[in-house]
């Protein structure tokens, strides 16, 4: 099963319309993040495509990282519950909640103005060359995979 096209406006919008519903107070069904955090950890993703935030791992790292851990991030198949996160996507330190709120909303936004043929043969910090599809599941999956995780 294909997962939705965060491409799109309507996918982005039913994706924002979501985070619309989070609050500063949201609480976990499991997880130690809080809401301020989730937002920030969800928008590192969104970082190492756009920006140059983040170094690339060297080269042994990327090949590791491309064949142990890029099919789970890329695939379709849901992420498991408290599972394991790479180092730069882990938040400890308290966020603006709203502040982190409105730059994942405008990344959404930036996805769709962009759209999925900017994506096709991009590169990524950490698996190389991805496709147009990849770069989809990874965004999608790992932000339904974070709102699910805030009830909403």
């Amino acid at each position: 099963m294909a997962l939705p096209n965060i491409f799109t406006h309507e996918v982005a919008m039913q994706m924002t319309a979501r985070i619309a519903k989070l609050s500063p107070d949201s609480k976990p069904q499991w997880g130690k993040m809080n809401a301020g955090q989730m937002l920030a950890h969800c928008n590192v993703a969104y970082d190492m495509a756009f920006t140059e935030k983040y170094p690339k791992p060297n080269a042994i790292a990327r090949f590791m990282l491309k064949m142990m851990v890029k099919d789970s991030v890329c695939n379709e198949k849901p992420y498991l519950k408290n599972g394991r996160t790479a180092p730069a996507f882990i938040i400890t330190d308290e966020r603006n909640f709203n502040g982190e709120k409105t730059i994942l909303v405008d990344y959404l936004n930036k996805c769709v103005d962009l759209g999925p043929s900017h994506f096709e043969g991009k590169e990524s910090n950490s698996f190389g060359v991805m496709t147009t599809n990849e770069w989809n599941n990874q965004f999608y999956k790992h932000l339904d995979h974070h709102l699910t995780q805030f009830g909403v």
